[in-house]
């Protein structure tokens, strides 16, 4: 079964050259060769670890490709990694998903089946790890932490719809989730303490040369441009994070966490009705 459905990525973009010699190779073929074919719209498929039972995951439906920058005269490769991520969402739901439902959307079965071929994956490759994170209707707000005013650019986009893409060095993504993780911690706010420490443990896994780009893509296309424009959800997270590491405390930082958490309620909320 396929569905078109609209999704934020959160991707990491390592350097060609920082890559092994037999990938390298490979990234260097794939770029000479223009990339993949682009489909008229992305489009995705419920998958599984055995391709079959009751659990549906969003995956790409268009192939194992990668995404691929080229900045400053150097190329940088984002591998889609799809079935890596894939194995891994299957065991992460089962892991959050509630004690009286989780064996309907994950059975004991499949999860087990997840997680012995994400290991085989890994035996035969230690440093894999998702180059991508995928959000369906909307972006997390913990995303926000990562990112700042500066490095926002919105603009057309070549089908008549708009772009808004965050473009930061890993470094100081990596700086910030560390930073923020603890705020929040000290704050006594440790389930989001958690979930932005997650997002630093998981950039730590890439090269120091990579970048991060927060893209809203097909999100963007829920709001107009004027909503778009207005929305400086990484601005406003990191102001809120200054304000609860200073004098200002949880309440600032809670009316400015609200204010973005507002802007994305509607778009959330086809999370739920999906």
């Amino acid at each position: 079964m396929s569905n078109v459905i609209a999704c934020a990525y959160l991707r990491v973009f390592r350097p060609l050259d920082t890559y092994g010699e037999q990938e390298r190779a490979h990234w260097e073929r794939y770029i000479v060769s223009g990339g993949p074919p682009q489909p008229p719209r992305p489009v995705y498929r419920e998958a599984s670890s055995s391709g079959r039972g009751p659990l549906g995951l969003i995956a790409s439906d268009v192939g194992e490709y990668a995404d691929v920058r080229l900045v400053d005269g150097r190329y940088l490769v984002c591998p889609w990694r799809t079935r890596l991520r894939i194995l891994a969402s299957i065991l992460s739901l089962r892991e959050s998903a509630p004690a009286e439902v989780v064996d309907a959307f994950v059975p004991e079965a499949e999860a087990r089946r997840a997680a012995r071929e994400l290991a085989r994956l890994r035996r035969r490759e230690p440093s894999a790890v998702p180059s991508i994170l995928q959000s369906a209707w909307h972006v997390p707000l913990r995303w926000f932490v990562l990112v700042d005013e500066e490095e926002r650019t919105l603009t057309p986009d070549e089908d008549g719809g708009y772009r808004l893409h965050y473009w930061t060095p890993i470094g100081r993504c990596r700086a910030r989730a560390e930073r923020g993780a603890r705020v929040l911690r000290r704050a006594g706010l440790e389930d989001v303490a958690v979930l932005v420490g997650e997002l630093h443990e998981w950039l730590s896994a890439f090269h120091p040369g990579a970048f991060v780009e927060l893209d809203y893509a097909e999100v963007a296309g829920l709001f107009t441009w004027d909503e778009l424009d207005d929305d400086h959800s990484g601005r406003d997270i990191q102001r809120a994070i200054d304000a609860l590491d200073g004098p200002e405390g949880l309440g600032t930082a809670g009316e400015i966490y609200q204010g973005v958490a507002n802007r994305w309620a509607e778009a959330r909320s086809r999370e739920s009705l999906n």
